[in-house]
């Protein structure tokens, strides 16, 4: 029979009412908590042990802490290699120059006649002939030499002045900004036609082709070097040499922002009507 008032029992005791308690469960069952307990607070005390453990050997066995970090500091310290010690370098003896004789020469005091003395009195030129002015007369070493200037010697006719001859202006080929006809290539077309004549010999011959005209337009526009780089004859290239002998002044080419001398080739067409 079991009781019937479960107010006094346990946890373990009401789920083991109708329970065999004689399999050991019921046993284990109470004696786990008080077990729990016990480890835990077993594993509590030695983890507080051991976290003490430092402290408690330094109290009951002292070292000496400072001996310990000095044979650290000697075991990891590297001494350096002594250096040798060189002998001190002896520099020659330094000559000294040679002195020149001297003579006391002190610019001239006006004094009283009783008052002047020898050594006040101004060097005489048989004293400087071997001697230089100084402040003090002192003997030399007498090594030194004279050191005379050369004797300059009169031009003879044969020297004459060298003229620099002055460098020819570069002539271009191509530049950045090409010379031009005033008014451009229409005016110059116009220029041609109003002023061209057809050679009669040329005319009479049937010929017809293009005269290649060559020049330098120079950095004031004008026109040189003119001659015929291919012509056709019968003459047509004295006819085109002629009309460009007689054009304008050109506007310069430039190159870099300045003016300068550019070679111009101009085709010149003759043709039949």
């Amino acid at each position: 029979m079991l009781p019937n008032d479960t107010s006094a029992l346990s946890y373990d005791e009401i789920i083991f009412q109708a329970r065999n308690r004689a399999y050991g469960a019921f046993e284990l069952r109470r004696q786990y908590r008080p077990t729990l307990n016990r480890a835990l607070g077993l594993g509590i005390g030695l983890f507080l042990l051991a976290l003490s453990a430092p402290m408690l050997h330094a109290h009951f066995f002292p070292t000496d802490q400072r001996r310990i970090t000095e044979v650290m500091l000697e075991h990891y310290v590297m001494k350096l290699p002594e250096q040798p010690i060189e002998p001190p370098v002896t520099l020659p003896p330094v000559e000294q120059p040679p002195a020149v004789n001297t003579v006391r020469n002190l610019p001239p005091v006006v004094m009283p006649e009783a008052e002047v003395v020898e050594e006040n009195l101004p060097a005489t030129t048989d004293q400087l002939e071997d001697a230089t002015s100084g402040t003090e007369t002192a003997e030399g070493t007498g090594d030194l030499e004279a050191i005379t200037a050369p004797e300059a010697s009169a031009p003879t006719v044969q020297e004459k002045v060298v003229e620099a001859n002055p460098k020819p202006e570069e002539t271009f080929i191509l530049v950045e900004q090409q010379p031009e006809f005033p008014g451009g290539m229409d005016a110059l077309r116009s220029f041609l036609s109003k002023n061209l004549n057809y050679p009669r010999a040329a005319a009479s011959a049937g010929v017809s082709g293009r005269v290649y005209i060559s020049f330098v337009v120079n950095t004031d526009g004008s026109l040189t070097d003119v001659h015929v780089l291919k012509g056709v004859g019968f003459g047509c290239d004295e006819e085109a040499l002629r009309v460009v002998n007689k054009m304008p002044t050109w506007r310069p080419g430039k190159q870099s922002g300045r003016t300068v001398r550019v070679k111009y080739n101009l085709p010149i067409t003759f043709t039949l009507e």
